[in-house]
């Protein structure tokens, strides 16, 4: 089966066929770096890593674009959430942009999520997004006042095709304080005049000022990706009105279609609640991966579809852990398995179990990337992994080597779930080699006809969740 992708803009699902044979345009909008990055932020951009991935495995060339917001955002009330956190932490705004923006990247580093080619930020684009919306303004879209720009909702009659709202019914002061200079109270910010204690301004033909929030991201996506690119994707919650409104500007001002299939991913709460600074339930990445590992946590958010909402809870973190633990015990057993096994062929046991799964976990993620049931084929294939060394006797290490590069395959470089031996934490590393150390002195305390001692090893490895099993070929051991 070919790919096919959800398209939120046709509310269909489509085959994807990308504008150049090959290769694959993507724009991701990225964190506005004001604060701590949190477990919502996982979600979506531990989402579209492995939507990259996937696609860089199918053998697309991809260009992956995910901005950087560190100008422009706004309050319901009309203030910069930049501004805000510099007056709050009396620091310089570019500060806090630069402090949390490394902190973001070094989250998503420490979750396996891998970097974007290009990370444009928008303090570093304004000329292009004057540039973008003089454009608007000559072409009849967006107009001045009092030096400030606006578009013209009016002026575009497909706004609001993406979320699906119609201009008449739209309330006032939509994430943004109402402005009774606006023609129209749906009408948004292109550029505001900055007041004179606003420091985040820049010079511009209607004055010194700065953008707003939605140009950025076209004006970017345009400049990397052209006019028109494959896909845009982003978190559920911006659907309206920062979506929409990159929409109307971007094919208001070029005449071409913008993006031509929409991702969304779905939103995340905590113990089903939404999370709020000011009911203290946000859990930062930072905080979640001093309590799991990023395994665990990148398995957790692949258990469920992309595009759904999904519960962060204890409970269902703990169960992602014990799943992903099967996972990485079976990898470690056909690796320790690995330093003894004797060359020779790889069975047709093996080359057939390889590609099935190889064959079902591919037709799961071509339908519209189904992480959850790829990772189900992928725990399937590990009972079939246990079956197949623990009970049939030792494999070949051609054999085993198979086995374990489809996890490499598979569960590394598509899901980001299994680590390479080189990647692989000094703590699980430790782990494996004292319990090999434990089997030696098992060994040689059975080897002196100490069973008392070499029973005891036994029983108390098989307490910390170590199962031993002696073979013929010698002692192996596997996480029960």
């Amino acid at each position: 089966m070919s790919l096919k992708i959800y398209n939120v803009l046709t509310r269909e699902k489509e085959q994807f066929v990308p504008l150049q044979d090959g290769r694959v345009n993507i724009y991701v909008c990225g964190p506005t770096v004001y604060d701590h990055s949190h477990i919502g932020h996982a979600k979506t951009y531990v989402g579209f890593d492995v939507v990259v991935r996937y696609l860089r495995y199918s053998g697309y060339k991809v260009l992956y674009v995910q901005n950087i917001t560190d100008v422009g955002h706004m309050l319901a009330t009309g203030e910069d959430r930049i501004l805000r956190k510099a007056e709050q932490m009396s620091a310089l705004p570019m500060q806090v942009v630069e402090t949390y923006m490394r902190g973001y990247f070094a989250d998503m580093d420490a979750l396996g999520v891998q970097r974007p080619d290009i990370s444009p930020r928008a303090s570093g684009h304004i000329p292009e997004q004057i540039a973008m919306i003089q454009e608007l303004i000559d072409k009849g879209h967006a107009y001045e006042v009092d030096g400030s720009v606006y578009f013209d909702v009016v002026s575009y009659p497909e706004y609001g095709k993406l979320s699906g709202r119609i201009i008449e019914e739209q309330e006032e002061g939509s994430r943004e304080a109402v402005r009774s200079e606006k023609r129209h109270p749906a009408d948004f910010a292109l550029w505001k005049k900055a007041e004179p204690e606003h420091i985040l301004r820049w010079p511009s033909p209607w004055g010194e000022g700065f953008p707003g929030w939605h140009v950025e991201c076209s004006a970017m996506a345009n400049k990397y990706l052209g006019p028109t690119f494959d896909i845009h994707g982003g978190g559920i919650d911006n659907i309206f009105p920062h979506n929409e409104c990159e929409i109307a500007q971007s094919e208001a001002a070029h005449g071409q279609t913008f993006a031509r299939t929409w991702m969304l991913t779905g939103s995340l709460t905590l113990d089903g609640v939404k999370m709020s600074k000011s009911l203290g339930n946000t859990l930062t990445v930072k905080d979640a991966l001093e309590r799991w590992r990023p395994e665990a946590i990148r398995a957790f958010i692949l258990s469920s579809h992309y595009s759904n909402p999904i519960d962060f809870s204890d409970e269902a973190i703990e169960a992602a852990t014990k799943g992903w633990q099967r996972l990485w015990g079976a990898v470690t057993l056909v690796r320790e398995q690995m330093r003894t096994a004797v060359p020779g062929e790889i069975s047709t046991q093996v080359q057939e179990l390889i590609a099935k799964t190889k064959a079902a976990f591919i037709d799961k993620m071509n339908d519209d990337f189904n992480a959850p049931a790829a990772l189900a084929i992928l725990q399937d294939y590990t009972r079939q992994v246990n079956s197949l060394v623990n009970e049939q006797g030792p494999q070949s290490q051609e054999s085993l080597a198979a086995l374990d590069g489809l996890y490499r395959e598979l569960g590394g470089d598509v899901l980001g779930i299994i680590p390479s031996e080189t990647v692989q934490d000094s703590d699980a590393e430790r782990e494996a080699g004292l319990i090999r150390l434990l089997i030696e002195l098992r060994a040689q305390a059975r080897a002196n006809k100490d069973w008392a001692t070499g029973d005891k090893i036994r029983n108390q490895l098989r307490e910390l969740g170590v199962v031993l099993e002696d073979r013929a070929d010698g002692t192996i051991w596997k996480l029960g």
